[in-house]
């Protein structure tokens, strides 16, 4: 007679926490204490903004998530920056058979419950920033008819000076953007129209 072997569960909670500055780091250690309260037994942590283009950790953490694992986040803004970015990591976390749980809002994407919730934070989250974009073609329209409009002030522009003179005494285009505080991309601009 054969034994039926037993299915270890090898399911992991895999927790997520990030703060912007160095400066949040109560925030950071509050984060961490919840995750590993709620039973993380892996966490991936970072300090950036979360408007950085890449967030190191955040992809480290979803490349290492595995079938029927869960991914916690303390807060939902540690997790996302926007509405698309929500569903970006969401949809990558489904494909992988990962549950999403976000512990401040007690969402659990695991539940037909938690998946309407989601569904209808992001339903919610695009409309106001519609309403939020729309109220602001009007005030801009407003303004431009009022006379009151000037636009945004073109930042790296007003430092052409600058640059062309930093490039003339050798200065690398890479040292003269982080020395100004502009793109690379407005340097060699500033400097093909010079």
């Amino acid at each position: 007679m054969r034994h039926k072997e037993t299915a270890i569960s090898t399911h992991a909670i895999v927790g997520y926490a990030r703060t912007s500055t160095n400066d949040q780091k109560a925030g950071l250690d509050a984060q961490l204490r919840e995750l590993k309260h709620a039973g993380c037994t892996k966490i991936f942590q970072e300090e950036i903004s979360s408007v950085a283009t890449s967030r190191p950790q955040l992809d480290a953490a979803l490349d290492y998530v595995r079938d029927g694992d869960v991914f916690l986040v303390a807060k939902l803004d540690r997790l996302a920056r926007s509405v698309a970015d929500l569903v970006t990591i969401t949809e990558r976390l489904k494909a992988k058979g990962v549950a999403l749980r976000i512990l401040n809002i007690n969402l659990d994407t695991g539940t037909p419950t938690g998946k309407l919730m989601l569904n209808l934070l992001g339903s919610i989250a695009e409309f106001e920033r519609e309403l939020m974009l729309e109220r602001q073609r009007e005030g801009i329209a407003r303004a431009k008819a009022e006379g009151r409009y000037k636009g945004r002030a073109p930042t790296a522009r007003a430092k052409s000076d600058d640059v062309i003179r930093m490039k003339k005494s050798g200065t690398k285009p890479t040292d003269i953007a982080a020395q100004l505080g502009i793109s690379r991309a407005s340097v060699y601009r500033i400097l093909n129209e010079h």
